[in-house]
């Protein structure tokens, strides 16, 4: 049990790290774009990537359900069973890969003739043609290689390995930009660089896992996969639909605000989900062997970590955001990024996706897509039609509605059904850490906005708040878990007392 929760606890660690490392790599290079190329080109480059993500519906939900098909082979070490599944799952992925390179042929030669721009049409079917290498590349090379080594909970490999691969990127974009003024060059550039993914896992697995290469695949193992495309639809839907409509009823310039406020709020929901991937797997193998006295004990610390960091994250987050974004474009004149409501809605969305994570994650690894899928849809009906409603009178805050609209729907029905059929537990204790936790929010907002406004805006002023801020978060966080749950915080002092012990 010990060395579980170390590997656990190593496998969040880096999954944190992998985040902060992604954040301080997405402020840098779309500020190289709107600073060398205008919010235009950045728009375009968030909206192309934004329909190259529409792929993920071809997909079906069948990452997760490889995940819970991967967990009880891998526990009892049937390495036959396991083989036959990764093998099942490539031959998948490598029959994705070639539509998707049918999709990008139609994405390249279309989206110039419906989207307004200044660009020329080679330059956009260039754009299209490269910013896909790195999508052909996960689907035909590293996705079946990468959920492997999730499912045997070696998240820290595929973590480490990104966060190497991120800083190469970060240091040749920077360094290029002067020697390639072209932006289609950089990206070319930061697309080979991602190559070097699916060398890492495959030597990886090569060392950890004994995979029998001539196995023969058994489509019975991914049947579910149909029952995962709600789930897999109602994500994208959550992850696209905003920039998608923005880029249909609105210009680039809009597109271009919305993506650096989606920037920074997504960022904070990765680390949110570094945390779930580090957890997840474990819960997935406690669930796997059926000892429910530990998978209830890991439940709870993901439940109350998932309120503890979601809520420190989001608060100190929604004080700072619409600062940080104006100082992120100071010197950016061709469009309005001071959009504060707009940025508050989209923050509290976001936290409420974070906040059913834990409800989720046990339904996936319980491997009851069939029973959710309805729920899944309905979700993403609810974001598309709400969005398409407000998008005109409302513009970003329309489309920031309709994205709240749709995940409080689904969060409420996550949390019933789990709290009902899987976990056993009434609903009351999620309600009870809602009402803690939300108070423990709106203090720190009203001491920080009463006591400790921002002021005069600058990039000093700017630091200094964001660590008063997050000092008093923290402090009024300590005093919750002290009174309300003094257990769950001893398990985290024991868990930082281990990884220090072994740092020495």
């Amino acid at each position: 049990m010990v060395k579980n929760r170390s590997v656990t606890a190593l496998n969040i660690a880096s999954s944190i790290l992998l985040q902060i490392v992604t954040i301080i790599s997405g402020f840098i290079i779309p500020r190289i774009i709107l600073g060398s190329f205008g919010s235009e080109a950045n728009g375009l480059v968030s909206s192309l990537n934004q329909f190259l993500n529409y792929v993920a519906l071809f997909e079906g939900g069948l990452s997760a359900v490889v995940l819970a098909n991967l967990y009880r082979p891998l526990a009892n070490r049937d390495m036959q069973k396991v083989s036959m599944v990764v093998a099942t799952t490539r031959k998948f992925y490598n029959k994705l890969a070639i539509g998707f390179l049918i999709y990008v042929v139609f994405l390249a030669f279309l989206y110039p003739v419906f989207v307004e721009s200044t660009f020329s049409y080679e330059y956009v079917v260039s754009m299209t043609m490269i910013l896909a290498i790195n999508t052909f590349v996960r689907y035909a090379f590293s996705i079946s290689l990468r959920l492997l080594l999730q499912a045997d909970k070696k998240v820290y490999i595929i973590s480490f390995t990104q966060v190497a691969i991120i800083i190469l990127n970060v240091i040749l974009f920077v360094g290029l930009r002067d020697v390639f003024p072209d932006l289609r060059l950089l990206e070319f550039v930061s697309a080979l660089v991602f190559l070097l993914q699916p060398i890492s896992y495959y030597i990886a697995v090569r060392k950890h896992l004994a995979i029998e290469k001539n196995i023969k695949e058994d489509k019975s193992l991914i049947k579910s996969r149909w029952d995962g495309l709600g789930v897999s639809i109602a994500t994208f839907i959550h992850n696209n639909t905003d920039m998608v409509v923005l880029t249909v009823f609105t210009t680039l310039d809009t597109v271009s605000v919305y993506s650096i406020y989606a920037l920074v709020v997504g960022h904070l929901k990765q680390i949110m989900q570094a945390f779930s991937s580090g957890i997840t797997p474990t819960m997935g193998q406690q669930y796997a062997k059926e000892d429910r006295e530990e998978l209830m004990k890991t439940f709870e610390f993901y439940e109350y970590m998932t309120f503890m960091i979601t809520t420190f994250l989001f608060t100190v987050g929604g004080l700072l955001l619409t600062p940080f974004v104006l100082l992120y474009t100071s010197n950016i004149t061709d469009a309005n990024y001071d959009q504060p409501i707009f940025g508050i809605i989209l923050l509290i969305a976001e936290a409420v996706f974070c906040l059913k994570e834990p409800y989720v994650n046990i339904s996936y690894v319980a491997n009851k897509f069939k029973v959710i899928r309805k729920h899944a849809f309905i979700e993403a009906g609810i974001n598309i039609i709400v969005s398409l409603l407000l998008v005109r009178p409302l513009g970003l805050i329309g489309i920031a509605i309709g994205t709240l609209a749709g995940m409080t729907y689904r969060t409420i029905y996550h949390i019933i059904y789990a709290s009902k059929d899987l976990i056993c537990r009434p609903v009351r204790f999620f309600l009870k850490k809602v009402v803690i936790f939300g108070l423990s929010s709106a203090i720190c907002c009203l001491v920080c906005c009463l006591l400790i406004p921002v002021g005069e805006l600058t990039v000093e002023t700017w630091l200094i708040k964001a660590v008063e801020y997050s000092a008093v978060m923290f402090v009024i966080l300590v005093t919750v878990s002290v009174l309300f749950y003094r257990n769950d915080a001893r398990e985290i002092t024991g868990v930082v007392k281990k990884i220090l012990r072994k740092g020495r």
